[in-house]
């Protein structure tokens, strides 16, 4: 009987337990590790900073659901990674043995790269975890009784840009149903090189649609954006030229603030050295997920390293999509079957994307195959059906965990609905 311990339990560890079960087979012990006790649905946590979410929308307690399929499931943070002993002390002071080991965590967010940056002791609100976006909903009660300029975007280093603009238009949508849009100056900061780089060089005509919609909801934008300090109620941009010289300072004024930070390895991971991390602390991997010195050590998901697009005058990540990571995960649980059965690892990912973006009362959809260009495929459409197809996700998927089941049949519907049979 083998062992796969699983660290993480959000939207890549969650769906490698059910695949891994369902690959390998209840005769193999699987255990999922976690420092959080529910999982929480995060592409809705900008819903539940403007308060069309609660928590209990989108959360639902680990244990009991892991338990009806019997899987394992421990609530505690891994504090050190043994690669060479084949084990994982925890925070609890217990001490779990492997026989294969996926890394699932998620980032570590690094606002502390930027001074004033972030929600915890910093000067802005985040959406990035459900705990963030509930602070962001509070102060954003308070906002909306005294309204003012907001400042929305990413920061250098980012490599999720996607939730930034929703949160824009999902802010703009709100605002103009108080009835109080004209009394919001709004300005889009991100160290993108230009509106709709998304961090993947663009995908279709994302470039001309974002601006578009940007200049309909009268949203301003800097774009190659550095910033340098954030203090309370102003933020101080450095605005690069392509070669990337300082072109222009801004000093930016708000009452409310929302911005993505940059991502980095989790600290037991990238306390582990450079044999499993990059400088970022991100998890080394080959096409079959596996890390290059440790093949028992797989990654999946926004932890793991993947090189930018392209150079950027200010430097920006690449994104790590859903049905990206959804195939990560698959293709894991083959490998790890191919080697409890001394076949060698077969399975890739795919290195394309697929994403519906919220734009609050509208959306828009993106197909990127590959990811990474130059594309056999580059397409992109808006509609209100998005942002409806975007809600029955939500749905749809909160409701394939609690069954204990990561079969992507939404996502296949989802494929045809735009006339792709399916993501090679």
């Amino acid at each position: 009987m083998a062992h796969v311990v699983i660290v993480g339990a959000s939207t890549g560890g969650l769906p490698a337990a059910y695949d891994t079960q369902e690959i390998l087979g209840k005769q193999h012990r699987i255990t999922v590790i976690s420092d959080r006790d529910h999982f929480t649905f995060v592409p809705s946590n900008p819903w539940v900073a403007v308060g069309w979410r609660k928590r209990s929308d989108i959360s639902f307690p680990l244990a009991p659901y892991l338990k009806r399929k019997g899987i394992d499931f421990i609530h505690s943070a891994v504090t050190e990674i043994k690669p060479d002993e084949n084990t994982v002390a925890l925070a609890n002071g217990d001490t779990v043995n492997y026989d294969y080991l996926i890394l699932a965590t998620g980032p570590k967010l690094a606002f502390d790269e930027v001074e004033g940056l972030g929600p915890n002791g910093g000067n802005t609100v985040s959406v990035c975890t459900t705990d963030h976006a509930e602070e962001a909903w509070e102060k954003w009660q308070r906002f909306v009784e005294e309204p003012g300029h907001i400042v929305v975007g990413a920061a250098q280093m980012a490599s999720c840009f996607g939730p930034a603009y929703e949160f824009a238009f999902i802010m703009d949508t709100d605002l103009r149903k108080r009835k109080i849009r004209d009394k919001v100056p709004m300005t889009f900061v991100t160290a993108e090189p230009y509106i709709g780089h998304l961090g993947l060089g663009g995908v279709g005509d994302s470039k001309g649609m974002m601006e578009s919609e940007m200049r309909d909801r009268h949203i301003k934008w800097i774009c190659n954006a550095r910033i340098a300090r954030v203090e309370p109620g102003k933020m101080f941009v450095e605005e690069l030229n392509d070669k990337g010289e300082l072109h222009k300072s801004h000093e930016l004024p708000f009452k409310y603030s929302m911005m993505l930070p940059a991502f980095k390895g989790v600290d037991a991971v990238n306390a582990v050295g450079e044999d499993l991390v990059n400088p970022r602390g991100f998890v080394k991997v080959n096409e079959f997920q596996q890390n290059p010195k440790w093949k028992n050590i797989y990654g999946v998901g926004v932890g793991i390293a993947i090189p930018p697009v392209e150079a950027t005058p200010v430097p920006t990540g690449t994104p790590k999509t859903g049905y990206m990571i959804e195939s990560m995960v698959l293709a894991t649980a083959h490998n790890i079957k191919n080697d409890i059965d001394g076949k060698a690892a077969d399975m890739t990912a795919t290195w394309n994307a697929i994403c519906l973006a919220d734009m609050g009362d509208t959306g828009a959809a993106f197909v990127a195959m590959p990811q990474i260009p130059p594309r056999n495929v580059s397409w992109m459409k808006k509609g209100k059906w998005v942002h409806m197809a975007k809600v029955a996700f939500e749905k749809y998927f909160i409701g394939k965990m609690k069954k204990g089941s990561s079969e992507p049949v939404f996502e296949r519907y989802i494929l045809k609905a735009l006339g792709i049979n399916k993501l090679k």
